[in-house]
């Protein structure tokens, strides 16, 4: 029955197109339906791709069971050969009477809410709450286990901002200490985050063609030595003692991580409890310091330092790969610092609150879109009698927080036009405005940073006068100065020269 199949496949594939066609005319408002529709269109079309290698296989016939098929059904009485097929089917349905059948046309189409879709969304279960379905970074874990593994210690939001940062001044790690297995671990952890986060986010875009091209720029970047922190260690030829890593005047010991100045004082410290500690913990990691020469022809040394190599490798791609990712999520990024910072001044209530009702607004986002337009206009009016200003989910904000913030203060301006200001925050930010600023340059004042607090034009333009005076004061001032000059020869005014001669220090 494989043209049964071919017929199969084909109606399959009208199907798949159908169903991304009807979701891509649709603009859902919520991020959840959005993403749930993406997520959607991406499993069509990994379907379309596997039904159509299915199809190839079938039109290839390597086996020739296709052309034996045409063959019998061109050849002969075409009705023997019908009844033939349909015993053939009775028979299979006689012996699976239960067996389902698949309907196409049900299986991709849009559901509005009524006809039984379920209230369950595909990405119900991709993100937590912190993430908002994709809208911030959760790296509340990863924080933590950024704490264990180093001395510096970092807020939650200082972290959102370095955490893609590696150099000696965000991680208080030395070279040598990021090749244990905890930090190995800890940034494996971080990328792969990293990517499943982008790939939950953007569920259509060509996420692999990206990956693949992160790993071809560091290969080129690890074999020119370019990827930031980790150049190879430098040996100078013919000596078991290395330079220091730093001056390159000195000597270096790479077991204490430490510079001397000369020769001598790096023999004599050889023997310190702390060097020969620091040598067997090098030593521990597969690292040599070029001083033991109990491997002929330095096969212990070169292979000691292969494997450290390559230990640095694999830490180095995963940092490398941590940048590029976290560089690709710059808005996220900004977005979830501004969320941490926000939910710092809020209470736990206040918390819990936005949250259900953030959960609320998602689940109902769907029942809306198949409501009738009456409806929908009906839900969209906002009761709000006491005109307070909307918050960032399109809701009026809390009377206590309208009188906190004072926004029933009006401010006016007359240099902006006698535009009125509600609230002391936006009347203080907004001297820094372009509309404050270009009313002081209307008025012909061109240095604004004086003029602070002053709403008048009168009282802005007497200032300006004053300061003008006083300016050409000062200037023709300090030319009608006379300069005298004491027996030392040190020059200085008149009017000081008679007073420090009337002390008698002159």
């Amino acid at each position: 029955m494989l043209l049964e199949e071919q017929r199969f496949l084909h109606e399959d594939l009208e199907r798949l197109e159908q169903g991304i066609s009807d979701r891509v005319a649709e603009d859902p408002r919520h991020v959840r339906d959005r993403l749930n529709r993406d997520h959607q269109i991406s499993g069509f079309l990994n379907r379309i791709q596997d039904q159509s290698k299915r199809l190839l296989d079938i039109y290839k016939d390597t086996e020739g069971l296709r052309s034996k098929e045409i063959q019998s059904i061109s050849t002969g009485d075409p009705f023997d050969e019908f009844y033939k097929q349909m015993t053939e089917i009775k028979e299979h349905h006689r012996r699976y009477p239960n067996q389902p059948v698949e309907n196409l046309e049900r299986a991709y189409k849009r559901k509005a809410s009524g006809e039984g879709e379920s209230a369950t969304a595909e990405v119900d279960n991709m993100f937590t709450g912190e993430e908002a379905f994709g809208r911030f970074l959760d790296l509340t874990t990863l924080h933590e286990e950024y704490l264990n593994i180093q001395s510096k210690r970092v807020s939650y939001l200082q972290y959102l901002q370095i955490f893609d940062n590696f150099g000696p001044q965000y991680i208080a790690m030395k070279r040598a200490e990021k090749s244990t297995d905890q930090y190995f671990n800890y940034v494996g952890r971080l990328a792969d985050y990293l990517e499943s986060f982008l790939r939950r986010t953007r569920p259509l875009e060509d996420l692999d063609k990206f990956f693949a091209s992160i790993d071809q720029d560091f290969e080129r970047a690890w074999e020119e030595d370019s990827v930031p922190g980790w150049g190879p260690e430098a040996q100078p030829a013919g000596s078991a003692v290395p330079v220091t890593e730093g001056t390159g005047e000195g000597v270096w010991c790479p077991d204490c991580e430490k510079e001397f100045k000369n020769d001598n004082v790096y023999k004599s410290h050889l023997n310190g409890k702390k060097h020969i500690k620091n040598a067997k913990a090098r030593q521990a990691r597969g690292e040599t310091n070029g001083t033991n020469g109990g491997a002929p022809n330095g096969h212990a040394n070169v292979r000691g330092s292969t494997v450290q190599r390559l230990k640095e490798r694999a830490i180095a791609e995963r940092e490398y790969r941590i940048k590029r990712l976290a560089s690709t999520m710059e808005t996220v990024r900004t977005d979830s610092r501004v969320n941490v910072e926000r939910k710092q001044g809020m209470t736990e209530r206040e918390r819990q609150m936005e949250l259900d009702a953030f959960f609320a607004e998602s689940t109902e986002a769907p029942q809306r879109n198949g409501d009738d337009d009456s409806d929908s206009d009906g839900d969209e009016k906002i009761y709000n009698p006491l005109k307070l200003p909307l918050a960032w989910d399109g809701k009026p904000i809390p009377y206590w927080l309208y009188k906190l913030h004072g926004l029933g203060v009006e401010f006016p301006c007359e240099i902006c036009g006698n535009f009125v200001y509600m609230g002391r925050r936006a009347f203080d930010k907004h001297f820094n405005e372009a509309r404050h600023i270009y009313g002081l340059k209307c008025l012909g004042i061109t240095n604004t940073t004086l003029f602070r607090e002053i709403t008048g034009i009168e009282d802005a333009l007497k200032l300006w006068d004053k300061i003008q005076r006083d300016k050409k004061k000062e200037k023709s001032g300090g030319e009608n100065v006379v300069q005298m000059e004491d027996a030392d020869g040190n020059v200085m005014p008149e009017k000081v020269y008679y007073d420090l001669q009337k002390q008698g220090l002159l």
